[in-house]
């Protein structure tokens, strides 16, 4: 959108964590060339930054455990390739739509659905025709919650199917659930008691980053859906701090250019006017290395941001509202 202006842009690449009130973007150039799209600006990067920043914090609650998103159904379908090209950067192992899978290069994941089950009238008989019909690249994960009591059902799956079963799905909704923590610790119990120990759980159903957290040490994969997809926008505005040469800006905005800097060690963050560089970082061991810089020629591969997103998450501690 803005390269065929006669601008200069600056911004942090693409998947960098950033902290409130930091310019992630900066453009210079004659107003009248770029201010018509304000609107546009805001609305590419407000939302698909909330659903990022919403992704990486389930991939931080989540640890090592697989995190696939499910929520684009909870939204306009015109919305689902954002909604599933931005959870995947932002750390989810997979998508369900198709057409935001192909964006980044990967293949759709699912489960079985309850409209299977509730059409065959069996569980394992839905299994076993999944087992039949599908690709046998995809795991054999059977949701275990329609009819039966979870235990007994994941029981009766896991004797039936053997070795080809990878795990069990349980999509419990809430107002049948009670707790679910103590749900899957009766199931993990009773497989592994009977001798199925390489049978996976995985979860879905209304999981937050809360709740990924707490069940995540019990879990092995997660299904999240409208936790992502309906992610709080990141409130980004479009300010002018510069006219001709001369720092100047609204009441509540610092004026004048900036530059944001960033500890190779400790990951603190400064921001300074333009041209300046901090004092030394309090910890004393790493160089500042600066965030803003000329806005690539050609779009990054999305595989190449999500990687960025990754190295960078072990140094943000996860502060749960």
């Amino acid at each position: 959108m803005l390269s065929d202006l006669d601008i200069k842009v600056r911004v942090m690449p693409e998947g960098t964590l950033f902290r409130a009130f930091e310019p992630v973007m900066e453009i210079e150039g004659r107003y009248l060339e770029f201010g018509h799209l304000e609107t546009a600006i805001l609305g590419l990067i407000c939302q698909a930054s909330g659903v990022a920043t919403m992704a990486a914090r389930c991939r931080k609650a989540a640890g090592d455990r697989s995190l696939f998103s499910f929520g684009a159904r909870r939204m306009h379908p015109v919305l689902a390739p954002m909604l599933e090209r931005n959870a995947w950067i932002g750390g989810c192992d997979g998508v369900a739509v198709g057409l935001g899978a192909a964006l980044v290069g990967q293949e759709p994941v699912g489960t079985m659905p309850h409209a299977l089950i509730l059409i065959m009238g069996d569980t394992l008989e839905a299994t076993k025709a999944f087992d039949e019909v599908i690709d046998p690249a995809v795991p054999r994960i059977s949701l275990i919650d329609t009819f039966q009591d979870e235990k007994f059902e994941a029981l009766r799956i896991a004797e039936a199917m053997g070795d080809r079963l990878w795990g069990i799905r349980l999509d419990t909704p809430g107002s049948r659930r009670g707790s679910m923590a103590k749900i899957v610790e009766e199931v993990r119990w009773e497989l592994e008691l009977a001798g199925y120990h390489d049978v996976k759980i995985s979860v879905s159903g209304g999981l937050t980053e809360e709740t990924i957290a707490s069940l995540a040490p019990i879990v092995d994969a997660f299904g999240v859906g409208t936790a992502i997809s309906n992610a709080k926008v990141v409130d980004f505005s479009m300010d002018l701090v510069e006219i001709n040469g001369q720092p100047l800006a609204k009441r509540g905005k610092r004026s004048g250019g900036k530059d944001v800097w960033r500890c190779s060690h400790c990951f603190q963050d400064r921001v300074v006017p333009q041209g300046n560089e901090p004092e030394p970082c309090s910890c004393q061991e790493g160089k500042w290395q600066p965030l803003l810089a000329p806005m690539p020629a050609e779009p990054v591969r999305p595989e190449v941001i999500r990687d960025h997103v990754l190295r960078q998450l072990p140094h943000f501690s996860l502060k749960l509202p």
